[in-house]
């Protein structure tokens, strides 16, 4: 076979980026799009790049090397690096490699300048841009000076800046190859960069272009401010005009320089009007053509566009596919479930098997379209209202898109207003603890029965079975008698809130009266894994051992050491209960705990250390006492104010209200997850069967597979590999993004804020969902598993589910980013008495670990105080 060393742009296209790199296959596309111009130019392939690199010294030993660094080693890489830079650069192109270059020249006319740039295989990606990672050259002239240009290129793929990016993206050195573009120069009046959709907002509909005089680079490399223009529906919405005091041009003798823009021209646009929509049009097209919104490098040489490169955004967060033509509105589901990170495909199709409103699914996260409930009046109000309870800031973004008038197109009522998820209206029921004994029994019956008969099930007949439980699961979730009790409770603490801060002048007292209520499934586990340490704590062996526990596999050799067979009895007890629970745990392609059961190593070890003996239950009646006592006080309290009798009577029903039903509200989920774990577990069954009939290479390829797709798959014995591997793909991709609170269907999030006036100059403003004040070292913990806590810290990460409860027995206070009122963290923290802070907006990055601290729960904001 004759490798290619040399292709021109227009023998290139799109699909071609392991052989001309991503910049060269998106160049070669652009060139085949009528209408767009493009330097001309051609591509030196990745075959010349590895006929180089076999000559490189030792390039196996010192990329295996390199890929060992860790990327905060600056030093290791800046060392390594440059061997290998200098080492490249030293080697001499072989002569027919060069002649095939100088050959393309002539074709191009070798008396031009040129750019010449580099093009991984790993850059300008749908997934990763990977901008500015390699060189770039301008104005090169001559044969000589182009080749040792392209020489130059090779090298850059081992910059410290190239390295550490794929090191931290998990991308091997060795799969990543060089192409290297070489183009004629434009020498353009004015250049800059098009973004066809909004890189801030997301918004699909509008457009930003930067623009300044002269060549791109000074505005690329951030050297000049460039003028700004916003357009939305071929108008300029927007426009700031810098004052452009130089420009880079060309030498004739080769590279560029900056020359003074005239004064009289320096606060002149660098585009009129009429070209800026022009170029808009253009870079429209060009997204149309890709198929997504692109970073387009452009440059105006007399009156005409040239398109120097094009990339796609990456950093833009997916919308929902909808082709009505009208506008929408989604809420996040993550962040009223605790979990913003992307879910696979068969954990996606779970959820949506089990929730009974419709979702839509955009970056592996779940939306709720709400726009039908925010057009009639009373289903805007009762949505408002929800949301500025549960989460203030999804309701301010609401408000903000309700306030452009255009958007939502009011309708009249035609019904009762929007009722969130899980709402079972006004409830009648009475504090009686034996309603939620009675739901409590009903919903374990139902497990134990679904646990049973999902044993004799396989084939098609088990995912007929999962189909009908899922049935009963949603009757269990959204039974009448079950939400009237959750209402009942929430419902309660409002009144009790609102009231008594009308009539005591105190806030948030209801958190106070919910510590340490019965029947909490989620705050029992965190206690119950106190108890664990307490069986492990008397055996100093088997503490030595649980230290040095890498993997899953410990259970069996603990039970060979003095106390280990009690202690992995404690253990699988917990597992027996608890076992179904993880982080994410929504999605049911997460491990679990009794699948990985080493992740309770370090929090058990870390209640070995932090705590005495019986903390669980010295932690359960503290709260219990502190809320009676509470209780007692405000019925006093209550008693001395005018038609005292009267008010004191009404509180105390409410309390017992609180604390008869306020614990049951973590049950319903604790089914769910139940199930889940036994439905997987028969899926994974299946997954090994394929695996050892040779349809799939391993049993998590399940995971990117939709409920019914996997069906198929279980009746034909037939898999689409190349689906799967694009899914992996895909949800690689979601994981950096960040999704938003509210999206619109033009792509916009929409963020909200805190409209406060009662928060101190400097302090982090969030939502108060426990009361109390309380001061200490603040741990930023983003993996659970990392996770080095001591009594009295503050916990402040970015979302909590119930996997995170056995951590809020070691700490004193809580920030998270995402959470409302009602959500996992909110609960277990009044359950516990620590005063917490949620929807923080960036709290991880605005709070570094180990600062000291102050968490206002009461009053909803964190101050910094070290």
């Amino acid at each position: 076979m004759i490798e290619q060393y040399v292709l021109g742009l227009d023998e290139v296209d799109g699909a071609q980026v392991a052989v001309v790199g991503g910049k060269g296959a998106q160049l070669g596309g652009l060139s085949r799009i009528a209408g767009v111009r493009v330097p001309a130019g051609f591509c030196v392939t990745t075959a010349a790049f590895r006929r180089i690199m076999r000559e490189v010294p030792s390039i196996d030993d010192r990329l295996d090397r390199l890929s060992r660094l860790d990327p905060e080693d600056r030093a290791g890489i800046g060392a390594l690096g440059a061997e290998l830079r200098r080492d490249i650069e030293r080697i001499i192109v072989p002569d027919d490699l060069g002649t095939a270059i100088v050959r393309a020249l002539a074709r191009l006319g070798e008396d031009a300048g040129y750019a010449v740039r580099s093009s991984a295989t790993a850059e300008d990606l749908p997934t990763a841009s990977f901008a500015g990672q390699q060189d770039t050259y301008l104005n090169v002239l001559g044969p000589d000076a182009v080749l040792r240009h392209v020489v130059r290129c090779w090298a850059s793929l081992f910059t410290d800046r190239a390295v550490t990016y794929r090191q931290r993206n998990g991308i091997d050195h060795r799969k990543v190859l060089m192409a290297v573009v070489v183009q004629r120069m434009v020498l353009p009046q004015a250049a800059g960069v098009l973004f066809t959709a909004d890189p801030v907002s997301g918004n699909r509909k509008v457009a930003t272009v930067d623009a300044s005089f002269g060549l791109g680079e000074a505005l690329v490399s951030g050297r000049v401010n460039p003028d700004v223009f916003r357009v939305r529906d071929d108008e300029v919405v927007a426009r700031t005009i810098a004052s452009k005091r130089f420009a880079i041009e060309a030498l004739p003798e080769g590279g560029t320089r900056d020359v003074p823009v005239d004064p009289e021209r320096r606060e002149r646009p660098a585009l009129t009007d009429p070209q800026l929509l022009r170029l808009v049009r253009l870079g429209r097209r060009i997204a149309e053509h890709f198929g997504r919104p692109q970073d387009i490098e452009w440059c105006l040489v007399d009156d005409d566009f040239q398109i120097v490169q094009s990339r796609p955004i990456t950093t833009l967060f997916p919308v929902p596919a909808v082709d009505d033509g009208e506008n929408h509105v989604y809420v996040s589901v993550g962040h009223q479930q605790m979990m913003t990170d992307p879910m696979k495909p068969l954990g996606l199709s779970f959820w949506q098997m089990t929730t009974p409103r419709p979702m839509a699914e955009a970056g592996g996260r779940l939306f709720v379209d709400v726009t039908r409930a925010l057009a009639a009046p009373t289903s805007r109000a009762s949505i408002l209202e929800a949301m500025d309870r549960s989460d203030p800031l999804i309701r301010d973004a609401l408000q903000t898109v309700l306030e452009r008038a255009d958007f939502v197109r009011s309708v009249p009522d035609e019904g009762p207003g929007w009722a969130p998820m899980g709402s079972g209206g006004s409830s009648p029921v009475e504090a009686d603890p034996a309603v939620v004994t009675e739901l409590i029994e009903r919903g374990r019956a139902s497990v134990a029965a679904a646990r049973r008969d999902i044993r004799s099930r396989s084939g098609s007949a088990l995912f007929d079975f999962v189909r009908a439980d899922i049935e009963e699961l949603r009757r269990l979730l959204f039974d009448q008698r079950s939400l009237q009790v959750i209402m009942a409770g929430m419902e309660a603490a409002w009144w009790l809130n609102d009231r008594l801060q009308e009539w005591l002048g105190e806030k948030n007292v209801a958190d106070t009266l919910s510590q340490s209520v019965p029947h909490n499934v989620t705050a029992e586990m965190g206690l119950a894994l106190l108890d664990v340490a307490d069986v492990i704590r008397p055996h100093p062996e088997v503490v030595a051992f649980l230290h040095d526990v890498e993997g899953d596999g410990f259970l069996d050799e603990l039970a060979k050491l003095q106390g280990g067979p009690e202690a992995r009895d404690a253990i699988l007890s917990f597992l027996d209960r608890y076992g179904m629970r993880c982080v994410g745990e929504i999605d049911i392609t997460r491990p679990r705990w009794s699948e990985r059961p080493g992740t309770l190593v370090p929090l058990i070890l870390g209640n070995v250390r932090n705590f005495g003996p019986g903390a669980g239950r010295q932690r359960f009646e503290q709260g219990r006492q502190e809320a009676e006592q509470k209780e007692r006080e405000v019925l006093e309290r209550l008693r001395a104010l005018p038609d005292g009798a009267r008010k004191a009577d009404e509180a105390k029903r409410m309390i017992d209200r609180v604390r008869t039903f306020s614990g049951y509200r973590e049950y319903p989920k604790y089914g769910m997850v139940s199930r889940y774990l036994d439905y997987k577990q028969a899926l994974l069954a299946e997954a090994d069967r394929l695996v050892r009939s040779g349809v799939l290479r391993n049993r998590e390829d399940i995971f990117y597979l939709r409920f019914e797709e996997l069906h198929e798959v279980v009746r034909t014995n037939r898999v689409d590999h190349r689906l799967l591997d694009a899914r992996r793909e895909e949800f690689d991709s979601y994981r950096a993004l960040t999704p938003p609170r509210v999206l619109t269907s033009d792509g916009e999030a929409v963020a909200g804020a805190y409209r406060r006036d009662d928060v101190p100059t400097g302090a982090l403003t969030g939502l108060p969902v426990s009361a109390g004040t309380v001061e200490g070292r603040a741990r930023v913990v983003l993996d659970l598993a990392e996770a080095d806590l001591e009594p009295g810290d503050i916990l402040v990460t970015t979302h909590t589910d119930p996997s995170w409860t056995p951590l809020f027995v070691a700490v004193s206070g809580l920030v998270t980013e995402v959470g409302g009122l009602m959500t996992h963290g909110a609960v277990i923290a009044r359950e516990y008495g620590l005063p917490a802070v949620v929807g923080v907006l960036d709290a991880t990055r605005q709070i570094s670990d180990g600062q000291r601290i102050r968490v206002h729960g009461t009053d909803g904001y964190v101050e910094i105080l070290s």
